[in-house]
């Protein structure tokens, strides 16, 4: 039996260097997930040699990776990544986000989830 609205999973970890996301299994039904990651950086006036990575990890398996020169001084940057994922019945999703940065602050990371 379907559930009465789509499921929706978030982890905001804010400042921190990592985000982890457990989508739990579903004993009855297959689900089908859209995924969202992001990554937000504060820049500072300098941004000579500044950088920032995300590192996205499902299951264990690195699904993607990153490394971009920060841009707009004195604002905000940042890495979006967006893909999709089959749970088969029975399956568990383990999402994990890792994020470096030089020469700017870690802002927020966030990864959510949404059935469709």
């Amino acid at each position: 039996m379907p559930p009465a609205s789509p499921e929706r999973w978030q982890c905001d970890a804010g400042e921190a260097a990592e985000a982890v996301l457990l989508i739990p299994p579903d004993a009855h039904r297959e689900r089908h997930f859209e995924i969202a990651c992001n990554l937000t950086v504060r820049c500072g006036d300098d941004l000579a040699g500044a950088w920032h990575e995300l590192v996205v990890l499902a299951n264990g398996a690195q699904q993607w990776r990153r490394r971009i020169s920060s841009s707009n001084p004195g604002s905000v940057d940042g890495l979006d990544y967006r893909f999709s994922r089959v749970l088969p019945v029975g399956e568990a999703l383990r999402l994990v986000l890792r994020c470096a940065v030089r020469g700017v602050r870690r802002q927020r990371l966030l990864v959510e989830a949404d059935e469709v």
